[in-house]
């Protein structure tokens, strides 16, 4: 029984890992969408000493095609979307088209797209293993993740709409209003 335990990981939960690992973490620091996850191509990619440049050629909100180029910073070591995305690349040997890709029990990846309902089962799955209740994710939770943390953290709402491309103020106000619920909360100190 124990060399089970200590056996290598397969090929495929490494595969796995790592395209879950770029997904969450690219989703999350680009506030996007889970369709604009799977849209993406490797031409829409473009690696700077800052981060990456995301094309984000169709959207919700762009039906007309006529497409976005926002930055996702790098992050921490341990979690820069830009190295997971790269080393993801790299292990599924991605050179064009689709970024996120089905993968089969054998670690084959698929030429095909991802579809934006596995994108929700990756988040719901990987909320349960960091032991959160993962009835409370879904594929909106990299963009409102993003948005309520960068809100936590005192980021400038204008510089939160060009990572989001939101149009409205009054639209990111929620994000803002649930990050802030107990910021100088009147009630704070009366008990």
């Amino acid at each position: 029984m124990a060399h089970i335990l200590w056996r290598r990981p397969h090929r495929c939960d490494r595969r796995a890992r790592g395209r879950a690992r770029a997904l969450l973490l690219l989703g999350f620091g680009g506030a996007l969408r889970r369709s604009e996850l799977v849209a993406l191509d490797v031409e829409h990619l473009e690696e700077t000493p800052e981060g990456l440049l995301v094309l984000i050629a169709k959207s919700k909100t762009d039906q007309d095609g006529e497409g976005v180029t926002i930055a996702v910073a790098r992050g921490s070591s341990e979690a820069c979307p830009v190295v997971a995305v790269r080393e993801w690349l790299d292990v599924a040997g991605i050179e064009v088209g689709p970024v996120f890709r089905p993968i089969n029990k054998a670690g084959t990846v698929s030429a095909e797209r991802l579809t934006d309902r596995s994108v929700a089962s990756i988040v719901k799955a990987y909320a349960g293993r960091a032991g959160l209740d993962e009835n409370l994710f879904s594929g909106h939770s990299l963009r409102r993740g993003f948005l309520t943390s960068a809100a936590a953290a005192g980021k400038s709402i204008f510089r939160m709409m060009d990572v989001s491309r939101h149009r409205s103020v009054d639209t990111l106000r929620g994000y803002v209003q649930e990050a802030e619920l107990f910021k100088e909360h009147a009630g704070a100190g009366l008990l």
